[in-house]
C-alpha cells in the first residue's frame, strides 16, 4: 500500500493527494491544520516519495492505490483532495469507485489532456551531480543554473534525500509516462459521472482550468461548484496556503456530510 502520514481524528475524513514529483511532506502544514477537526491521510503516490516504485504510473493505478488506502484507513469513505496530476487520479476514482468518495475537492486540473511537458524538470534532476551534493544548500546551489525560479527549485529539493545522495522519485518511469501524467483517458470515462459535491479550486494567475477544461469538468460532476484564489498560480497551496486552507474548510463545512 502507499505510504501515508495521518494527522488527527474525527469524521468525515480527508484524503489529500500530492501532484507530479511532490509528496505528502509537502502538505504537511496544510495537513496538519486542516486536521483540527477530522482524520487527514496525506499519501506519497506511487513512484513518489516513500511509496513503492512501480513500472507502470497510470490514472487507472493510481486511482486503485487510493481506493486500497481509502479501504484501509477509511473504510467509511472520505473527502479526497488532489492538486494536479493527484486531481486527475481523485477525479478517475470518483469516477470508477464513487463509494469510496464522499466528495472531491480539485485543485488546479481539470479531465483534460493537456499539451505541455514537465520533463525539463526530470531531465535537470537527473542533471544534477549528487557526488557533488553534501548538503541541501550544494544540492540549491548547484540546481539554480537549470531550475532558476527559487519555489520551484525548493519544492524539488524536497524529494532528494541528501544523505542517501539519491532521488525520492521514480525519474526513469515518470519521464518514459509523461505523456500519460499529462493526458486524461477520456475515452475510458467518457459518459461516467459522480453526483457528489465537487470543488474545483484553482489558482486565479493559473491557466491550467480553461473555459473547456470547466465544460470537460461540469459534464462529469454536474454537482460541482468552481472558485479562483486571488494572486495564486498553479502551486495554489504553497503560494496561499492559508486562503487554500480558508476556502477548503468553508466548502467542507457548507456540505451535509454524514
Amino acid at each position: 500500500m502507499l505510504n501515508v502520514d495521518i494527522y488527527g481524528e474525527g469524521q468525515p475524513p480527508l484524503m489529500i493527494v500530492h501532484g507530479l514529483y511532490g509528496s505528502a511532506r509537502n502538505w504537511g502544514v496544510i495537513s496538519r491544520r486542516l486536521s483540527e477537526e477530522r482524520r487527514v491521510v496525506a499519501v506519497d503516490q506511487r513512484n513518489h516519495g516513500d511509496s513503492p516504485w512501480y513500472d507502470e504510473h497510470t490514472y487507472h493505478d493510481m486511482a486503485n492505490d487510493l481506493a486500497q488506502v481509502i479501504e484501509a484507513e477509511m473504510p467509511g469513505g472520505a473527502i479526497v483532495l488532489g492538486h494536479s496530476m493527484g486531481g486527475k487520479a481523485s477525479m478517475l476514482l470518483a469516477l470508477t469507485r464513487p463509494d469510496l468518495v464522499k466528495g472531491l475537492i480539485v485543485a488546479d486540473i481539470a479531465p483534460v489532456a493537456y499539451d505541455h511537458t514537465q520533463i525539463q524538470f526530470i531531465e535537470a534532476m537527473r542533471g544534477l551531480d549528487l557526488s557533488a551534493v553534501n548538503t541541501r544548500g550544494d544540492a540549491n546551489r548547484l540546481m539554480a543554473e537549470t531550475v532558476p525560479e527559487d519555489g520551484v527549485r525548493a519544492f524539488l529539493l524536497q524529494s532528494l534525500d541528501v544523505k542517501e545522495k539519491r532521488w525520492r522519485l521514480n525519474l526513469d518511469v515518470l519521464a518514459r509516462e509523461m505523456a500519460t501524467v499529462v493526458g486524461w483517458p477520456a475515452a475510458e470515462m467518457a459518459g461516467r459521472t459522480y453526483d457528489g459535491p465537487v470543488l474545483f479550486l484553482s489558482g486565479a494567475e493559473s491557466t491550467y482550468v480553461t473555459p473547456a477544461g470547466r465544460e470537460a469538468a461540469k459534464a462529469h460532476f454536474p454537482n460541482s461548484r468552481f472558485f479562483k484564489i486571488p494572486g495564486a498560480g498553479h502551486w495554489l497551496h504553497a503560494e496561499k496556503p492559508r486562503e487554500f486552507e480558508a476556502a477548503v474548510q468553508a466548502w467542507i463545512e457548507a456540505q451535509a456530510f454524514s
